[in-house]
Order: structure tokens, then sequence, then C-alpha cells
């Protein structure tokens, strides 16, 4: 634990913050309503601060443990390679970049809410793509290891058909443009990342 907190002092808090946040949210139905991301009242000017507030508390209990398993796989390596003040760059303005899609596409929709990590820790996941594009991931439920860039690609091509189908309540427009926006903010705060990725690759 304290090894964490050395090495990736943000990523330490954000996990914590995550996690105390939603269990404080599932027993306080003020606070779970207060959080949540209500794109008809961003898009008039009200509830401004649940762009952020709602990228800390969670659907469920399912809900939550997908979300911090996949943050803990990731942003403690990457905090690492990115830098501290880097990391949270990257997170907080991806979080808050990944809901602004929602907030204009249901901005008539006075019924749509959102919730939930999952934009900022798209961006998380493909900015370690961009440094490990070989690395091996599993898309969940197949067992079969594949390239981490390869998953990116399928992991954005199911989000934009998901998006269009609108057959579940996720919001797969969060995690498509958090993705989207984890790549550019990693390019603008390395650039060399680029060279990184091509050398990874063998090109």
């Amino acid at each position: 634990m304290e090894q964490y907190l050395v090495l990736a002092p943000v990523a330490s808090a954000l996990f914590a913050l995550n996690i105390i946040l939603s269990l404080m949210a599932f027993y306080n139905e003020k606070m779970y309503g207060e959080f949540m991301l209500h794109p008809y009242s961003v898009a008039r000017g009200q509830k401004l601060w649940t762009v952020i507030t709602s990228g800390f508390i969670h659907r469920d209990w399912s809900h939550l443990l997908f979300n911090m398993l996949s943050f803990y796989f990731f942003a403690f390596q990457l905090e690492a390679i990115l830098g501290h003040w880097q990391f949270a760059l990257l997170y907080m303005a991806s979080l808050v970049l990944s809901d602004l899609p929602s907030v204009s596409k249901h901005k008539e929709d006075y019924w749509y809410y959102s919730l939930g990590a999952s934009g900022a820790i798209s961006a998380v996941v493909f900015s370690f793509i961009l440094f490990n594009p070989m690395a091996r991931m599993i898309i969940f439920p197949l067992p079969i290891p594949i390239p981490a860039l390869l998953y990116g690609v399928v992991y954005l091509v199911y989000c934009a058909y998901a998006s269009k189908q609108s057959r579940d309540s996720i919001n797969h427009d969060a995690h498509f443009f958090g993705a989207i926006s984890g790549v550019m903010i990693t390019i603008l705060l390395n650039h060399d990342v680029i060279k990184i990725f091509i050398n990874q690759l063998g090109l």
C-alpha cells in the first residue's frame, strides 16, 4: 500500500475517492441525486458541478467493482509513466470532456441521467495503450489475450455501434469520447509517446 502512495499518489487518491463517495451515495439518496449528471440542467447553466461529481459515484456494486478493477490495472502504472500532475490533468480533463457530448445529445431529455467513472477510466486505458500497444489485454468474456492496440480498435467500434443502438442504460458516448480524450491529452502532454508507440509496433 505504501508503495502505491509513493509511486502513484494521485491514482491512490482518486481510487479511494471513487470508492468512498460511491459507498456514501449508495446509502444517501439525496447525495445520489445531487451528484448525477443531468444534461437537461447542465445545458441550462444549472448543476454544472455534476459534470465532475457524476464521475465519482456509481450505479451499484457491480458497476463500481468493474470500474475500479479497470482503474487498478492501468492507472497506477500510467501515473508512474506519465507523471503525477500529468496523470491528474488527464483524468480530470477526460472526466469532463467525456460528458460534454452527452450534455449536448440529451440536453432536451429531462429524464436522462448519467453517472460513473467510465469516461475517465477509458482515457486512462487508452493513454496506457499509447505507451504499450502490444501489451496483452482481455475482452471479457473471451479468455484469449489480444494486443492492446487491437483491443482499443474493437472497443471504439463497439462503443460507436452501441451508442447508435441505445439498447441499454450504459452511456457508451462517455466511453468513446473518454478514450479519444485520453489519446489526445496524452499526446499533448508527452509528444514522445508517438515515437514510443511506433517503436513498440516495430515499425
